[in-house]
């Protein structure tokens, strides 16, 4: 063993309050202790790497061991890309699978106003989704998402419960003339542009939370995703308009596009995370991604199968 491991180790057991001196010379389970407070017998694999962890980071609930025990599987159906848990044998409810609805609906509602449907092509109809659904409910679920530990979950609902709630701000017919106020102040060139800002905040925002979900499902990643792809297409539409001074409609309507396929992978993953064996006859598949954990895991268990 290195000199280095070996001085983990003593560290490891020192907070331990290992040693002779309190265990007795006889040591504890048949374990000798030596007048330095290390053990004499060579340590596990599993030991060291708990001793390491802790000569690190100390024990305690700030203290971050990585253990399998201290981890979740990535799972959309828990807006969970597989951080760190602290709270155990929660007492509460999975709140993704509504949080992730209620965005699923009012994004789907959006997007076919985007696309044009029927001739649609006013907003504000979203506008008391944004408010109820979209923005309430789940903000309320981002609030429930960290009261579970998750904090992914929190910071992604919570802070797309915040964007429908600015969207129907800005677009409440006769409330805040937010609109008109800008328009009056500038023209209408004025507000496309101050909305095509607001469009990229999301799009940078959105891409963070993407780069925590490469490790976790097919399912979870492609969400966000297309969800990056509809903020990129629409805040490029109003930033770059056509001659007559509109926000380009090719761009709006590839925006609404990807809009209704996050939609749908977002209610995707919310029925995963409802379906279980209690309710249902089967589960929806979600593809762990070959060099995540679980899909690490899962190569492990194929290869076991097949030596034996």
């Amino acid at each position: 063993m290195s000199t280095a491991q070996e001085q983990n180790n003593i560290a490891a057991d020192e907070r331990l309050g290992g040693g002779a001196e309190k265990y007795g010379s006889n040591g504890v389970n048949g374990h000798q202790f030596n007048g330095t407070g290390g053990l004499n017998r060579q340590m596990t694999h599993e030991e060291r790497q708990t001793a390491e962890r802790a000569a690190r980071f100390g024990y305690g609930p700030l203290a971050h061991v990585n253990t399998e025990e201290g981890r979740l599987p990535a799972f959309g159906g828990e807006f969970q890309p597989g951080s760190y848990r602290p709270v155990k044998n929660r007492k509460i409810a999975n709140p993704a699978p509504l949080g992730l609805s209620a965005f699923a609906l009012t994004t789907f509602v959006l997007s076919l106003i985007n696309l044009g449907t029927r001739g649609v092509s006013v907003p504000n109809i979203v506008v008391g989704i944004a408010f109820g659904y979209g923005g309430l409910v789940q903000l309320l679920a981002g609030m429930w998402e960290m009261a579970i530990g998750n904090t992914f979950g929190a910071t992604a609902l919570s802070s797309y419960g915040g964007f429908w709630l600015a969207f129907a701000i800005i677009f409440t017919p006769g409330g805040f003339d937010i609109e008109s106020t800008v328009e009056a102040s500038g023209g209408a060139a004025t507000f496309y542009d101050s909305f095509g800002f607001f469009l990229m905040g999301w799009f940078i925002f959105t891409t963070i939370l993407l780069l925590a979900t490469l490790r976790s499902t097919v399912a979870f990643f492609f969400l966000f995703f297309t969800l990056d792809l509809t903020f990129l297409m629409l805040g490029i539409g109003y930033l770059q308009r056509t001659a007559a001074g509109a926000p380009n409609p090719h761009l709006v309507v590839a925006g609404g596009a990807f809009g209704i396929i996050a939609a749908f992978l977002a209610w995707y993953n919310a029925l995963a995370g409802i379906l279980d064996d209690s309710n249902s006859f089967f589960i929806l598949p979600v593809v762990h991604f070959p060099w995540s954990e679980k899909g690490r895991q899962q190569r492990a268990a194929k290869n076991d199968r097949a030596q034996v």
